[in-house]
């Protein structure tokens, strides 16, 4: 089967001369016809170091004191299912919102539950950090998928922003394409805020450094070979000349308008957008990069993750949900409960998410744009003796929007603490198999490792009740 990508990485050698855009389109529409979905592109947004289920999606107000949230549910959008009292805005949205309340795995380490999270199958045998790091032996991430399974485009599949999943030089397993090799890996745009020493505010409109491409990132470089510019320039030439005719046919017509649809440069260019559209997602980091999610999967890229990730040089962790409460925001000095109710944590979250659904829905975008909400683990049940919460996997909440999804649902449920799974256990396969079926993709198509083993690309069954 002829894919556009496989044909690129031939003009590399060949030349560009060799062939033309249009017969590279007509050969992959005669080579595969493309898959039928609801969704047409997700938004993954990859909550680092896992959300408090207790604290937001899957309050237990009945627990006793140290287990039960010092906030207070509050009714939503549908009756019956409430959210924690620091998530106003997004109550209003939670008729869009399938929670799934019986997520789970087994391991407590940020590395390997991340590779279990973003490939949908636990690492084996488990690497720790500082041993973790990922490599072509991995299997693929849910952005692989995406460009392994989907139609091939000029476009990349799948983008990772504001930065990788990374930290004192390590680039976490399970978060490029493995043994699927470099040409489905994402695009990772890297660091593009300049906030390592006083992190990323809220509270100032002017602190928020608009996406952009690094100055060593081409277009040619993003849409799979440099070569590629030259072709869709010669293409273009040739277009316009045959524009009106007979030979002008719609695989010509289909070139024409890729090599003039909007572009990643454009989709990262915030200053596109409104003023009040960018203060309603808010000016800082996250509302930023959920902004210019929206943006890219506009422009035609079917998978962005957004990583909700910032640590320092110096290790130190803040802007993140992994609120032990030992670990200190480095300009306020706020620890457990006061770094989750911080401006950048929750209210951030809050703004951003609600912001995101309504902009997609307003949009008409939403129906065909599913939204992912989760994290590598959630938290304890037990509040620790710092005032914040441990890891914790055997128990957590992930949310799915949009894109064929039935909203104002809940599926699954834990017991009274929110510590273990009560009804319907959903494994991180599970969740990324619901997420290739949302998009018209199969979960279950098989793939080979570097030692020629079969496996399914996806470790899981969809979640067919909330289809």
């Amino acid at each position: 089967m002829l894919h556009r990508r496989d044909a690129m990485l031939r003009l590399g050698s060949v030349g560009c001369g060799a062939l033309t855009l249009p017969q590279l389109m007509a050969m992959e529409q005669t080579a595969t016809a493309p898959v039928k979905s609801s969704a047409k592109s997700c938004i993954f947004l990859f909550m680092w170091g896992g959300q408090p289920q207790q604290d937001m999606w899957d309050m237990k107000p009945d627990a006793p004191e140290g287990i039960r949230s010092p906030f207070s549910p509050i009714a939503t959008a549908v009756p019956g299912i409430s959210l924690s009292d620091q998530m106003p805005q997004t109550a209003q949205h939670a008729d869009k919102l399938a929670i799934i309340r019986s997520l789970t795995h087994s391991a407590t380490d940020h590395g390997v539950s991340v590779y279990h999270t973003m490939t949908g199958r636990a690492m084996s045998p488990p690497r720790t950090f500082p041993s973790n790091g990922r490599n072509r032996s991995d299997f693929p991430s849910v952005g692989s998928m995406f460009s392994y399974l989907g139609e091939r485009t000029a476009l990349p599949s799948s983008f990772s922003i504001p930065r990788a999943v990374a930290h004192d030089g390590l680039f976490y397993a399970g978060t490029h394409s493995g043994f699927l090799g470099s040409a489905h890996d994402p695009v990772e745009l890297g660091e593009v805020f300049n906030h390592v020493q006083t992190g990323p505010r809220v509270d100032d409109p002017n602190s928020a450094i608009p996406l952009a491409l690094p100055n060593d990132v081409s277009m040619a470089r993003l849409q799979a070979r440099r070569g590629l510019l030259n072709l869709l320039e010669t293409e273009d030439r040739r277009a316009q000349r045959h524009v009106g005719s007979a030979s002008f046919d719609s695989v010509y017509e289909s070139a024409y308008r890729l090599i003039h649809a909007t572009t990643v440069k454009d989709a990262l260019n915030l200053d596109l957008e409104s003023r009040a559209v960018r203060d309603r997602y808010g000016r800082n980091e996250y509302g930023e990069s959920f902004l210019t999610a929206r943006r890219l999967v506009e422009a035609g890229i079917r998978l962005v993750t957004v990583n909700w990730m910032f640590i320092t040089p110096r290790a130190k962790v803040y802007n993140v949900w992994d609120t032990h409460g030992g670990l200190n925001d480095l300009e306020h000095g706020e620890t457990g409960y006061g770094m989750l109710k911080a401006r950048y944590c929750l209210p951030a979250f809050d703004q951003a998410y609600s912001a995101l659904l309504e902009d997609l829905h307003d949009r008409g975008l939403l129906d065909e744009t599913l939204v992912s909400c989760v994290g590598e683990f959630g938290r304890t049940p037990k509040i620790n003796a710092a005032n914040g919460r441990d890891h914790w996997p055997f128990c957590y909440s992930g949310v799915l929007a949009g894109g064929g999804v039935q909203g104002g649902a809940v599926y699954g449920s834990s017991d009274k603490q929110a510590a273990y799974v009560k009804e319907n256990p959903v494994t991180p396969g599970d969740y990324l198999a619901t997420i290739c079926e949302a998009c018209g993709l199969d979960p279950s198509r098989e793939i080979h490792d570097l030692q020629g083993r079969p496996f399914k690309i996806c470790d899981g069954e969809p979640i067919s009740e909330i289809l």
